[in-house]
């Protein structure tokens, strides 16, 4: 499923009737996951819903500005929590549905491995050359840096970090050999053959990685709630589970 440019999101109206397809603004980790579910859905005989994917970081920004869509799926609580304080989604709607873990990712043929202890092991380790990581204001680079201020390492990682605009184009790095080692999901390493998982890093090293989904307030459209409700139901987690995320 293609990305939407965000003039496309501006210019789209918002859906008016039950039978026009909801728009779903989602984080970029969910791609494989979230497409699988928008067609599970219109197998139901509904219209599939399009899906513009990139980071939470800036799909709020895009909700900010005046974007038109149904449905907001942030990858931290953070952004979601920043459309409720200016009164953009439907408060009632908000779902915390789906939970993830963060990795090292490494590419498939790398037999490195992410020593968490000591500090000096694994700071030599990530630090052996680039460390791909998101931008902090995306929820993967927010992760990656309070994970390796926590593990104490990161004022010798700082140097070497390379900054991308989401996960996914973090894994991109690594899959392209442009970076031995990137900080992603577990889920997106998964969904690459071309990476390996090298080391997972403890969840006491940075806060829960929670997926929330809501209704934005500008929408009218009766399937953008629909949507939502099978995303968040037994049938429809089960969906994201298969991809290697965690129902909540």
């Amino acid at each position: 499923m293609k990305f939407l440019p965000y003039a496309l999101l501006l210019a789209l109206p918002t859906a008016a009737t039950a039978q026009q397809a909801p728009l779903v603004l989602a984080a970029a980790s969910l791609q494989e996951s979230m497409t699988a579910a928008a067609a599970a859905w219109a197998k139901k005989g509904h219209p599939k819903p399009v899906i513009s994917f990139a980071a939470s970081s800036a799909l709020a920004r895009q909700v900010e500005a005046g974007a038109t869509a149904d449905l907001f799926v942030s990858a931290d609580e953070d952004w979601m929590n920043d459309l409720a304080s200016k009164s953009l989604i439907v408060a009632s709607t908000r779902v915390t549905f789906l939970g993830n873990r963060l990795v090292v990712a490494a590419p498939a043929g790398s037999k490195v491995r992410i020593p968490v202890r000591p500090p000096a092991a694994l700071a030599r380790v990530l630090t052996t050359g680039p460390l791909a990581m998101a931008d902090t204001p995306v929820p993967a680079g927010k992760y990656g840096q309070q994970a390796l201020e926590k593990l104490g390492v990161w004022a010798r990682v700082a140097p070497k970090v390379v900054r991308a605009e989401n996960v996914r184009a973090t894994l991109a790095l690594v899959e392209r050999g442009a970076a031995p080692l990137g900080i992603v999901y577990a889920t997106d390493a998964k969904a690459s053959a071309k990476v390996r998982i090298a080391g997972v890093f403890p969840e006491s090293s940075h806060p829960a990685i929670t997926y929330p989904v809501a209704r934005l307030k500008a929408s009218t459209n009766p399937q953008g709630e629909a949507f939502r409700r099978f995303l968040v139901s037994r049938e429809g987690k089960a969906i994201f589970v298969r991809y290697g995320f965690s129902a909540r």
